[in-house]
């Protein structure tokens, strides 16, 4: 059982940038970085949570089309971590963001990082 920790969210204005991070709690089960097609997530209370990017293990990408062309998702194999970065934020990307496997494993949910867009 992995546990994944998710970072770097805040209050930001529209337009502005955040970066988020994703990472394995300890030494073993950060093998899943390397083992496993890697996804961020975003919920907005009372919704689905959605798959908004994924990164297989060549760098491969994908986005939602709610993202595509303002988030960019990257990792780094050195440091067993997922990166999301954030541009041109917009009012309707404040939610909360999680990071998993793709398709998502139920019991990888971590606590996700609160990202709110507001003037």
């Amino acid at each position: 059982q992995v546990q994944l920790v998710e970072s770097g969210g805040g209050l930001v204005q529209p337009g502005g940038s955040l970066r988020l991070s994703c990472e394995a709690s300890g030494r073993i089960s950060r093998s899943v970085f390397c083992s496993n097609i890697m996804g961020w997530y975003r919920q907005v209370p009372g919704k689905q949570r959605d798959l908004v990017a994924r990164i297989t293990r060549d760098n491969s990408t994908g986005y939602a089309d709610s993202v595509k062309g303002r988030f960019t998702i990257s990792r780094d194999k050195t440091k067993s971590t997922v990166y999301l970065q954030m541009n041109s934020l917009k009012p309707e990307d404040t939610a909360v963001y999680y990071c998993n496997i793709v398709p998502a494993n139920r019991a990888y949910w971590g606590q996700g990082t609160q990202v709110t867009v507001s003037s």
